[in-house]
């Protein structure tokens, strides 16, 4: 299997560990677990021991996130 083959079957586990779920959301572990003690990302589950972050719930938290407004629309009919 190719690495790019490899890395695609990677993100198709509903489960993700937190470093993966890190990952998926765009940033590092520690700024995950930042997010996740805010509330920012949900908590993780537990299969026995194992702490396992759902994807369902990590892209519902990922839409809650504000966006970056900086760039200002303008009306075209403001212009007229």
């Amino acid at each position: 299997m190719t690495t790019a083959k490899a890395m695609t079957a990677s993100w198709l586990r509903r489960g993700l560990s937190r470093v993966d779920a890190a990952a998926y959301v765009g940033c590092g572990p520690t700024k995950f677990d930042e997010m996740v003690a805010d509330g920012r990302m949900p908590p993780p589950r537990r299969i026995d021991g194992r702490k396992i972050w759902d994807v369902v719930e990590l892209d519902a938290s990922f839409n809650d996130l504000p966006r970056d407004n900086t760039a200002t629309l303008t009306n075209s009919w403001d212009d007229r």
